[in-house]
């Protein structure tokens, strides 16, 4: 990953409520649906915040029927937890 792709990652994980979506997606997989239910946002709204999450790579998704189910992308996430580890902790250092 290189600066600019993890800069792109940080502008997603500024804001509250997608912030709040992946804290709800680590229970596993969920409905556009269940999501709505606990976030106090219009479908809109949710539409938007998870384009940014798709877009990023942090959230994969899939069609079921006329309703969309997510799930957080372990790879990419895993990706950017490294990044961090090594931008604040010299190489030799554990965490």
């Amino acid at each position: 990953m290189d600066h600019q792709q993890a800069v792109s990652l940080y502008q997603v994980l500024t804001d509250t409520t997608r912030l709040q979506i992946l804290q709800m997606l680590q229970a596993g997989e969920c409905c556009a649906c269940e999501l709505l239910k606990n976030l106090a946002i219009t479908q809109s709204t949710l539409s938007h915040h998870m384009k940014c999450l798709t877009r990023s790579g942090l959230v994969h998704y899939r069609k079921q029927g006329r309703w969309m189910h997510y799930s957080l992308n372990p790879i990419r996430a895993e990706e950017l937890c490294l990044f961090t580890q090594a931008l604040l902790f010299s190489q030799g250092q554990e965490v």
